[in-house]
């Protein structure tokens, strides 16, 4: 069982089983979520999560159209959690919360429309220049 929190320790996450998806993100909106080039979320379904504490919501529109929330630590401000209205039932976690420097890589690299050219993600990797369709993603 992997466990994931914020900086401070008030949030935190614990997942069971492994992820469905491994992703990183490039679009702006996860640059300025994570203050970074890019997010590098793992996707779980919903029963596999159980948070603790009480996060802070953040709503906004995604790249897909969808609704986003993102859920974050009122102390700290650090992101550990979102889900999108267009994948029910799948939460994404921050893979940089879990702090497991031998968290599998990520299998797709999407929205590269937007990527820092300095970013190289190699290895089996699928590159997209925008978002992966719902129907192959979680």
């Amino acid at each position: 069982m992997a466990n994931a929190q914020c900086n401070c320790g008030a949030l935190t996450v614990a997942l069971s089983g492994s992820p469905t998806m491994v992703v990183a993100c490039h679009c702006l909106d996860c640059q300025r979520v994570t203050g970074s080039a890019f997010l590098f979320g793992a996707f779980y379904p919903a029963e596999a999560v159980t948070v603790s504490g009480s996060p802070k919501e953040y709503t906004r529109p995604g790249g897909s159209g969808a609704t986003v929330h993102s859920y974050f630590c009122g102390n700290c401000g650090s992101t550990i959690y979102w889900k999108n209205d267009a994948r029910p039932g799948i939460i994404g976690i921050a893979v940089g919360t879990m702090a497991d420097p031998k968290f599998p890589a990520p299998a797709h690299s999407i929205f590269e429309q937007s990527k820092h050219d300095w970013v190289q993600i190699g290895g089996a990797v699928e590159h997209h220049q925008q978002r992966i369709s719902p129907k192959t993603s979680s």
